[in-house]
């Protein structure tokens, strides 16, 4: 059997990669700084993995070394992988290869991108044709899995992945359906300007296959700046009720989706715009948009607290993903209080986005900030704001800094028991917020 070695193979997206190599019978090996309840899930789909950095794991016969962008070339093991002039690539990179054969349908952000992946993926799973999946999220009707694969061993074989941007990470894919869901300012750290973040995106255009289809968020002025790049392949218009394919106009069908919320149902109408794109029959789409009910970490119901309070999680880190979750959570749940406990994710992201973040938490009641999560950070940056700053520049609500996750963790107790049946506890952020979930009774 052939072995790969993986170097924090417990982040979300390259652990679905991991998932897609043991399908293929490969050895699968790795590392991770932490532990977690994913490590352990792969650990029991056979993978070799440890806590931790080990290069006398790394030997001569790994046919390939891959490794999350977040991992510096000094880390052992990958320093190791490279004197030994082993074959070392990264995530994207690695998703660029397992997809260049495929009819590859990758789905961009800055929001979005996880449902709009979960829900193309669902309709393909709906179908009869052949495709591998991977998804930023785990994906209930995947066996709360992050990836999936139907191999029947037809010609046409699809494959769904969300397209990272960061360090233009996407344009190692070239796609024969790319869903653009919005753009906004993100990954300053790199882009340094919102001018250089959108040419990244149009140098992404480049990428798709000729007579393949872009799907362009018209409600978003830069998405709207991609259309016309190129005469070679189909841009597609998404309106709010409608949309535009090779001069046609149509109307969108009623769509009736479990979760309420209109970011919601946007996505699922780039969700079926692809579907339709595929060839599938309508009503096979509408059902699968319509039974869609549950992902997670994006404004998931874990559990009751045992005082009646909710217990919710969500992944969102940007400011207009808060505030578009805060704002529907605050919608449905009219009789509750909204206790956010919100981690920063960056440091560099905190800085660059600061007055943004200042004003998208006006729909919860309560804000309490563990700190900020390092992931790429520099020293430079993380002395110029931590989360006690950060709190003290929030004004509405008036956040408080708890000093880390254990200190956190206490407060919320506090709360939920004075506060009995009163409240949505919720969990913010892309870091390690959510570990949260296992210790709240």
């Amino acid at each position: 059997m052939k072995k790969i070695y993986i170097i924090w193979i417990g982040w979300i997206g390259i652990s679905a990669l991991a998932r897609y190599y043991n399908t293929l019978w490969y050895q699968i090996y790795g590392s991770d700084l932490v532990g977690s309840p994913l490590i352990e899930d792969l650990k029991k789909e056979g993978m070799n993995i440890i806590i931790g950095e080990d290069e006398e794991r790394i030997q001569s016969d790994f046919e390939l070394v891959i490794y999350s962008e977040a991992v510096q070339k000094n880390q052992r093991e990958r320093k190791k992988a490279e004197s030994l002039g082993l074959h070392c690539i990264s995530y994207p990179q690695a998703l660029g290869f397992v997809s260049d054969d495929k009819k590859l349908i990758a789905i961009a952000w800055t929001h979005g991108k996880s449902t709009t992946t979960s829900l193309v993926s669902l309709i393909l799973k709906n179908s009869n044709k052949d495709f591998s999946s991977i998804v930023g999220t785990i994906v209930k009707e995947f066996d709360e899995k992050n990836f999936f694969v139907r191999q029947t061993w037809k010609d046409d074989k699809y494959f769904v992945l969300e397209s990272c941007e960061y360090k233009e990470a996407f344009l190692n894919y070239k796609p024969f359906i790319w869903v653009i869901t919005n753009i906004e300012a993100d990954h300053l750290d790199y882009y340094k300007n919102i001018d250089n973040y959108v040419q990244a995106f149009k140098k992404f255009v480049e990428n798709i296959r000729p007579q393949g289809f872009a799907l362009i968020n018209m409600n978003n002025n830069f998405c709207k700046s991609l259309l016309s790049l190129r005469d070679d392949i189909h841009f597609v218009e998404v309106y709010e009720n409608y949309f535009i394919i090779k001069w046609e106009k149509y109307i969108f069908p009623q769509i009736s989706m479990q979760i309420p919320w209109n970011h919601i149902l946007f996505d699922a109408k780039l969700a079926y715009v692809v579907g339709k794109i595929l060839d599938e029959e309508e009503k096979n789409i509408i059902k699968t948009l319509e039974n869609y009910n549950w992902v997670w970490r994006r404004m998931e119901i874990i559990k009751k607290t045992k005082n009646g309070n909710i217990l919710m999680s969500d992944y969102g880190h940007h400011p207009t993903e808060i505030l578009l979750t805060t704002k529907a959570i605050k919608e449905k749940y009219t009789d509750k209080k909204l206790y956010c406990v919100f981690q920063p994710h960056q440091y560099s992201r905190t800085l660059e986005l600061l007055n943004d973040f200042k004003m998208c938490f006006w729909a919860c009641d309560f804000l309490v900030i563990p700190d900020i999560y390092a992931s790429r950070d520099s020293e430079e940056n993380k002395k110029k704001i931590d989360g006690k700053k950060f709190a003290e520049l929030i004004d509405s609500p008036k956040a408080t800094f708890w000093n880390g996750i254990k200190n956190t963790l206490k407060i919320i107790e506090t709360y939920d028991e004075k506060n009995p049946a009163s409240s949505i506890i919720l969990l913010l952020g892309a870091g390690n917020v959510d570990n949260l979930r296992y210790e709240i009774q």
